[in-house]
C-alpha cells in the first residue's frame, strides 16, 4: 500500500506534465485533439492522486507504524475519527490533502466547461495543472507522506522497521472544530485557484471582457464562503481549546487566512462593476491573481517556519519552493498585464463621487489597505530582522489600533452602499433614505448611555452595526412591501419571492446583516472580565454577576488520556444556572497536556472557565474565569453570512422580477 501510494503520486506528476504540455502545444498548433487529450489527462491526475490519498487514509486507519507519517500523528488508541483527521494534521499529509482537493476542483471545472468557453479552457487547464503540479513537487521532493521508518545499520545499510505504537495526534487537534477547520479552509484556498486560472487564461487569450468573471463568479463565492467559514471555525477552536479566553490573537497564521479573504471580498464587489459598467478590468485581474498568491503565501507562512505561530508546522525546507513558485507566477502575471494594458482600458469613467461605482471603489480601497496593514504587521518580524538583525513583533495592539477606523468605514459603506445608484446618486434622496436608519441607530445608544456605558469605541461600533442592520432591513422590507401591495400577497411570501427572484442582491443583504451581527459581537470584547483563584471543594469565587462554587475535584482515565477536573456550580443572583467541569488532560501517547474549557453561553455573554493548574499540595485547583459579552453574536453573524452566501449561489427564479413601482430600485442592485 505504501508503494502504491508513492507510485500514484509519481504517475499523477507525470500526467500533470503531459496535461500542461498538451494544453500549451494544442493552443500553439491549434490542435483541438491535443487540447481535449490534455483535459482528459487532468481527470486522470485526479484519479491518481485519489488513489494516493486513499492509500494514506488506509495506512492511518489500520495503524501501519512502519510509515513515518502514521507513527508521528496517530496511535492505536486514537479514535477512528481522529485517525482519519490525521490525514491533514501533519506537513506532508496536509499537502497531499491539498493536492487532492485541487485536482478534484480542477476536474470539476474542466468537466463543467468541456463544451464551452473553448478560447479560454486550454489556458485554464494549463494553469490548473501548473498549480497541481507544484503541490505534487512538494509531496514528491520535499514532504513525502510515504516515507518509511528505517534504522541505519553498522554496515551503512538502512533496515526498515515498524514501531509498536505511534506518538499520537497533537492534543490541541483533538477537537471537532479543528478536525473540520482545515478541510473547510483548504477548500477556500483551493477554490480561489479557479478565478486565478481564468484570469490568467483571459490575459493569455486576450479575452478581457466580462466572460471570465461571469464563469468564475460562483466559484469565487464558494471559495469566499469556505474561507470565511474556515476562519470562524479556527476562531471557535482557539476559543475552546487554547484556554486563553479569546478567539482571535492576530497570530501570523490567523492573519494569513484573513489576507485572501479580504482581497476575495474586494473582488466580489468590484466584479459587479465590470459586469455592469465595463470598469475595473485590470483591477479585477489583479485582485484574482493577488488572492491566489496570498493563498500560496499563507501556506508558505504556515509551513516554512519563517514566523512563530501556535498554528504553524515546524521549520522545513519548503520555503524555497514556495518563494520560487510565487515569484514565477508574479512575473508572468505582471508581464501579461503590461502586455495587455491597451485592452484593459475601462469602458466608462467615474461620473460622480456619489455613485455605486465610487462606493465599490471606496470599499475596495479600504479592504486593500486592511490587507496591506495585516501583511505588513505579520511580516514585520522578518523585515526587522532583515534590516536590524533582530525580530520585533508589533503584536495585537498595533492591529487593533489600525483596524478600528478601517472597520468603522467598512460598516458605513456596508450600510450606505445599497442606497447608491449607478452613475450618479441624488444627495437629497440618499440622505432621505439614510435618515431613518441613522436616527434609529442613534436612539439605540440612549439606553446604553443610561446603563453607564461611556467607552466611545464600542458605542461607535454598535451605532454602525445598528445602522447597517436597519438600513439593510429597511431596503429589503420596502421592496417586499411594494410587491405585497401590488400583488396582494402576504408579506413573508413577498419577501421570499423577491429574494429568490434576485438572489445575488438579497443574498448580499443577508451577508451584510451577518457582518453587522459579527461586528456587534466583536465590540463586546471591550467589556471582557477575567479573574483567577485557587479553589478546594467548598470554596467560591466571584466574577461579574456570577458566583462559582467548587463542589468536587475529580480524576479519571481513558484509553487515550488521563484527566483531572473541577466541578463548579455557577450562580447568577443566587439561582444556579449551570454546572461547569473544566479539565486538564494528559495524553498518553504524546505525553502532552491540554485544557478543556467549560462554558455557559448565553446571548448576553459567555461564562468561560479554565482549569489552569493545581496548587503545590494538589488539594486545590487554580481556576481562571472569564465573562465575555456578546461572543455568541459573532458566531450567529458568521452563520448568517454563510446563509447569505448560499442564497447568492441559488439561480434566480424565473418570472417577473419586481413590480414596476420598484424597478428603479434595481439601479442599486448588485
Amino acid at each position: 500500500m505504501i508503494d502504491l501510494g508513492y507510485f500514484s503520486l509519481l504517475l499523477g506528476f507525470a500526467l500533470t506534465l503531459y496535461s500542461i504540455a498538451g494544453s500549451m502545444l494544442g493552443v500553439w498548433f491549434r490542435n483541438q485533439t491535443l487540447v481535449r487529450s490534455a483535459e482528459r489527462t487532468a481527470a486522470s491526475v485526479w484519479l491518481a492522486v485519489s488513489v494516493s490519498a486513499g492509500c494514506l487514509i488506509y495506512l492511518l486507519v489500520t495503524s501501519d507504524f512502519g510509515l513515518k507519517y502514521v507513527a508521528d500523528y496517530t496511535n492505536r488508541d486514537l479514535p477512528l475519527f481522529y485517525k482519519i483527521a490525521a490525514f491533514w494534521a501533519g506537513q506532508s499529509g496536509s499537502l497531499l490533502f491539498w493536492t487532492w482537493l485541487l485536482s478534484t476542483v480542477s476536474a470539476v471545472v474542466l468537466h463543467q466547461n468541456r463544451d464551452k468557453n473553448q478560447a479560454l479552457m486550454p489556458h485554464v487547464t494549463s494553469w490548473l495543472m501548473i498549480s497541481t503540479g507544484f503541490f505534487l513537487v512538494l509531496n514528491l521532493f520535499a514532504a513525502n507522506p510515504f516515507d518509511r521508518l528505517g534504522m541505519v545499520q553498522p554496515d551503512g545499510r538502512v533496515a526498515l522497521m515498524s514501531l509498536p505504537d505511534g506518538q499520537g495526534l497533537n492534543p490541541l487537534l483533538q477537537y471537532f472544530a479543528m478536525v473540520i477547520h482545515p478541510p473547510v479552509l483548504f477548500l477556500g484556498y483551493v477554490g480561489f485557484t479557479v478565478p486565478f486560472a481564468f484570469a490568467m487564461a483571459a490575459l493569455m487569450s486576450n479575452r478581457l471582457d466580462c466572460q471570465w468573471l461571469r464563469i468564475t463568479r460562483r466559484w469565487t463565492l464558494v471559495a469566499w464562503g469556505f474561507q470565511g467559514a474556515g476562519i470562524l471555525l479556527g476562531a471557535q477552536w482557539a476559543y475552546m481549546e487554547l484556554g486563553w479566553g479569546g478567539y482571535w490573537a492576530w497570530d501570523p497564521v490567523e492573519n494569513a487566512s484573513l489576507l485572501p479573504w479580504l482581497t476575495g471580498t474586494a473582488l466580489l464587489h468590484s466584479a459587479m462593476v465590470q459586469e455592469r459598467r465595463g470598469m475595473f478590468k485590470a483591477w479585477n485581474l489583479v485582485l484574482a491573481i493577488a488572492t491566489f498568491l496570498l493563498c500560496i503565501f499563507g501556506t508558505f507562512l504556515t509551513r516554512s517556519g519563517i514566523v512563530s505561530s501556535v498554528h504553524a508546522f515546524g521549520k522545513s525546507n519548503l520555503g524555497t519552493f514556495f518563494i520560487v513558485f510565487m515569484l514565477t507566477v508574479l512575473v508572468i502575471a505582471a508581464g501579461l498585464i503590461l502586455a495587455r494594458r491597451a485592452s484593459l482600458q475601462s469602458d466608462h469613467t467615474l461620473n460622480s463621487l456619489l455613485s455605486r461605482e465610487s462606493s465599490v471603489f471606496y470599499n475596495n480601497l479600504v479592504l486593500v489597505v486592511s490587507c496591506l496593514t495585516v501583511l505588513l504587521g505579520t511580516m514585520f518580524p522578518v523585515i526587522s530582522e532583515l534590516f536590524r538583525g533582530e525580530q520585533i513583533s508589533v503584536g495585537p495592539p498595533f492591529f487593533n489600533r489600525v483596524h478600528i477606523p478601517i472597520a468603522l468605514i467598512l460598516l458605513l459603506l456596508t450600510g450606505a452602499g445599497p442606497f447608491f445608484a449607478w452613475r450618479q446618486t441624488s444627495v437629497r434622496i440618499l440622505l432621505k433614505n439614510l435618515a431613518l436608519p441613522a436616527g434609529l441607530s442613534a436612539a439605540i445608544l440612549v439606553p446604553l448611555l443610561v446603563m453607564g456605558i461611556r467607552e466611545w469605541r464600542p458605542l461607535l461600533f454598535w451605532f454602525f452595526c445598528a445602522f447597517v442592520a436597519l438600513a439593510t432591513l429597511a431596503d429589503y422590507f420596502r421592496d417586499a412591501g411594494v410587491r405585497r401591495k401590488n400583488k396582494g400577497e402576504g408579506f413573508l411570501r413577498s419577501l421570499g419571492a423577491i429574494t429568490f427572484q434576485n438572489t445575488r442582491r438579497y443574498g448580499g443583504y443577508i451577508v451584510h446583516l451577518g457582518v453587522a451581527l459579527l461586528f456587534m459581537g466583536l465590540a463586546g470584547a471591550w467589556f471582557n472580565q477575567e479573574t483567577e483563584k485557587e479553589l478546594a471543594p467548598g470554596d467560591s469565587m466571584t466574577i461579574g454577576r456570577y458566583q462559582l462554587r467548587c463542589t468536587d475535584l475529580r480524576q479519571g482515565d481513558t484509553n487515550n488520556y488521563a484527566f483531572i477536573a473541577a466541578v463548579l456550580q455557577a450562580f447568577d443572583g443566587g439561582i444556579q444556572v449551570a454546572t461547569l467541569t473544566p479539565e486538564r488532560r494528559l495524553y498518553k501517547a504524546s505525553q502532552q497536556a491540554s485544557t478543556e474549557v467549560s462554558l455557559h453561553p448565553t446571548l448576553r455573554e459567555d461564562l468561560y472557565v479554565v482549569y489552569k493548574g493545581q496548587s503545590s499540595d494538589g488539594k486545590k485547583a487554580l481556576i481562571q474565569a472569564f465573562v465575555n459579552p456578546l461572543v455568541n453574536w459573532l458566531w450567529i453573524g458568521g452563520i448568517l453570512m454563510m446563509l447569505g452566501t448560499i442564497v447568492c449561489l441559488i439561480p434566480n427564479r424565473r418570472g417577473e422580477l419586481l413590480t414596476p413601482s420598484i424597478l428603479p430600485g434595481e439601479e442599486k442592485s448588485a
